[in-house]
């Protein structure tokens, strides 16, 4: 990873790495920057092995401090600004974190101080969002947003960045064994929804970078890539970040996702890539500003993280003109395995094909050391040199996670089932741990939220499996309602059930406000449970 850094550096050198708010940062002074960070890390008595923290936001510290800390031959540990602090502590205590990096915002820097108190965590790095904003804004901001700051206590445990890199930056580094030191813990909730550290190596981490940038046939053209996505999470990790550095190209980086910001953000620099989630994209559509947004500049427009609804699909590319493909990946793939491509068909309902280095096949839902009976869907496995190195400090998991074939290769368990074509394009049934059993049959979720989303009414929509005491679980919708449209649970559970079989019909249809999502904005049908359950 740190190779791939400096030969961009080296090649690219004051052309902007990262447009902040308007304010740019080549790769000379992004490099200058990193270096920087570890040299003070080093000078703090931090070095190879150490696990060090990002509780940050998508702002220029944590570029700096991100490749600052694998420079240093130290793990990253991503946390999201979302958590709380019984979840940030958790993940500090079962990483092993020493140190953190944040921001001396209200939303940041107080859940950082509990956690320095409450857990092992040594020190904290505060940085200043107005201090990496363009000047005028950073007056504003200092003006305007003070309210936004919290003060950050006289305590030796405490460093500000800008002391952290007040230093030349030279200062001897590890060797790195790319194949083997861990790069990056990224925490996911696996396929048993347990959180766990997937631990992605340096060569985990480039290999995925390299076969993103690989499958873009547009590689030597101009390279813009909105960065709305949060840097925490291995999607943009891999496919904004490192991806963008590997290539030489230009992440117009906005601090979190606002619909405004983000179609200004594209008017403004001519943005040339848009990764997002699907929730995301509903939002750009429900802005009033798309109307007057120029989409002409985007060669495509990149969704995953969760599936994507064939009509939202549809209706993003009739609106914005943009071509809108869909991938998939996991934590424990380090982001990517498989993508439709960039041109050519583009097979709608499918996640694409595996991308350049990547084996998939399918394996018995009940005996993943059996390959799935022929012509039926089975779970899909992976192998790859973007498959994970294991759980941290979890054996037991990775026993679990882990299957071998019979030439000893080792193949990661996605936990979906799906099919494959005969031109390997890939479809996905539902997931493992979602299916609902209905008196001994299996229900997937997803095909009942499939038709569900072909009624002009729903906007967003969950199944989940509800508790009966005589079929075992019976499905149940819960759905969101675009704001045009009028329509009742009754009338939805009316239109749908005559299209399912007896066993997939749901007893309700719930009319929500709105449906719980993950920390990057998609649905989550975990959360949804707990709060289902705990209503009774």
């Amino acid at each position: 990873m740190v190779e791939l850094f400096e030969r961009s550096a080296a090649a690219k050198g004051q052309a902007p790495l990262l447009d902040f708010m308007g304010r740019h940062y080549s790769y000379a002074e992004t490099l200058d920057g990193a270096n920087r960070v570890a040299c003070g890390l080093a000078q703090m008595g931090y070095g190879p092995g150490d696990r060090i923290g990002l509780f940050l936001p998508n702002v220029p510290h944590y570029v700096a401090a991100y490749y600052g800390i694998l420079k240093l031959g130290a793990t990253v540990v991503n946390f999201s600004p979302l958590y709380t602090p019984a979840e940030l502590a958790h993940q500090v205590e079962d990483s092993g974190t020493r140190l953190l990096f944040t921001l001396s915002a209200r939303a940041l820097l107080p859940t950082a101080l509990k956690v320095l108190e409450d857990s092992a965590l040594e020190r904290l790095v505060v940085g200043s969002v107005a201090g990496a904003l363009p000047a005028t804004k950073s007056i504003l901001y200092r003006l305007f947003k003070r309210k936004d700051e919290a003060p950050r206590p006289a305590d030796p445990r405490i460093t500000a960045f800008s002391q952290l890199i007040a230093n030349k930056g030279a200062c001897p580094t590890p060797k790195i064994d790319a194949a083997n030191d861990v790069a990056l813990i990224q925490y996911t909730g696996g396929t048993t929804g347990t959180p766990k550290g997937a631990m992605l190596t340096h060569q985990n981490l480039a290999a995925n970078a390299r076969q993103v940038e690989g499958i873009d046939p547009h590689t030597e053209a101009d390279d813009r890539i909105l960065g709305v996505l949060p840097f925490f999470h291995v999607f943009a990790n891999t496919c904004v970040l490192n991806r963008t550095v590997v290539n030489g190209g230009t992440i117009v980086m906005l601090p979190r996702f606002d619909a405004g910001q983000a179609l200004d953000a594209i008017t403004r620099t001519r943005t040339t890539s848009l990764p997002g989630v699907p929730t995301m994209y509903q939002a750009l559509l429900d802005h009033p500003k798309i109307a007057k947004t120029d989409f002409s500049s985007l060669r495509v427009c990149i969704s995953g993280g969760a599936p994507l609804p064939a009509e939202l699909a549809k209706r993003f590319q009739s609106v914005t003109g943009a071509r809108l493909i869909e991938g998939y990946g996991l934590s424990e793939s380090s982001g990517v395995l498989t993508a439709n491509p960039y041109e050519g068909e583009n097979r709608a309902g499918t996640i694409g094909q595996p991308i350049p280095g990547t084996e998939l096949r399918l394996v018995d839902k009940g005996d993943p050391s059996q390959p799935a009976p022929a012509g039926e869907p089975g779970e899909i496995v992976a192998n790859g040199p973007q498959i994970m190195r294991g759980y941290w400090r979890r054996p037991d998991a990775d026993a679990e996670v882990f299957v071998d074939d019979a030439e000893g290769r080792r193949w990661l368990r996605t936990g979906d089932v799906g099919t494959i074509d005969a031109d390997g394009y890939v479809r996905i049934v539902d997931r493992l741990k979602d299916m609902i059993t209905v008196s001994g049959f299996k229900v997937f979720p997803s095909q009942l939220e499939a038709l569900l989303y072909k009624h002009p009414a729903v906007k967003e929509c969950l199944v989940i499996g509800m508790p009966d005491p005589y079929r075992g679980e019976q499905p149940r919708a819960f759905v969101t309602l675009n704001d045009s449209e009028l329509a009742d649970g009754a009338t939805l559970r009316e239109w749908l059930n005559p299209q399912l079989g007896r066993h997939e019909r749901v007893d309700q249809v719930v009319i929500r406000d709105s449906l719980p999502k993950t920390m990057i904005g998609k649905l989550s049908r975990k959360d949804l449970v707990t709060e289902v359950m705990a209503e009774g």
